[in-house]
């Protein structure tokens, strides 16, 4: 896992702060495909590339009418993890698209990737601090000293692919450490 060190923090913090405009820095829309964190051809990901039970899916939102992939702020990382529909909280499965969900991949602790995953508990978890996340509830803080669950990315299917619905539930923040 890559570390977190302070110069990508204090980047991340000035772009924040300028209100960054170029169309690979701004947050996530409505309508934005996904593509898998790594993937240089940019395939837009499909609910059957998510596989139920498997650990998240890192991935960036793109533009759909340009092809922009959102990749130049890493606050703008998500996580997609399949679950069971009926596992889910209500207002969960609202925001969900056929079992998957989306969440920020940064914690809201210090702002490290959560790229953990504890299979049996089917939970989220951040390996800088060790909080842990309920993504079947909102990505509700279940352990840990992030101080409120993750931001959610609502989701839809548009032409058989994850399409984000609308913004993040809440902004990309974390406590300054």
């Amino acid at each position: 896992m890559p570390t977190l060190n302070r110069r990508s923090l204090l980047m991340s913090a000035l772009g924040l702060a300028l209100g960054q405009t170029d169309a690979a820095s701004s947050r996530p829309k409505a309508g934005d495909l996904f593509a898998r964190v790594g993937d240089t051809g940019k395939r837009p990901l499909t609910p059957a590339d998510i596989l139920p039970g498997a650990a998240q899916t890192l991935a960036w939102p793109i533009d759909p009418s340009d092809g922009t992939v959102r990749s130049g702020s890493r606050l703008n990382q998500v996580i997609l993890v399949r679950l069971d529909p009926a596992t889910l909280s209500a207002e969960t499965r609202a925001r969900s698209a056929d079992g998957v969900v989306a969440y920020t991949a940064i914690c809201t602790h210090t702002g490290c990737e959560v790229d953990d995953f504890q299979p049996n508990e089917r939970l989220l978890a951040c390996p800088c601090h060790s909080s842990v996340f309920d993504p079947r509830d909102g990505a509700r803080v279940v352990d840990g000293p992030a101080p409120r669950p993750l931001p959610a990315l609502p989701l839809t299917i548009a032409d058989g692919k994850l399409a984000a619905s609308g913004p993040l539930t809440a902004p990309v923040a974390f406590e300054k450490g």
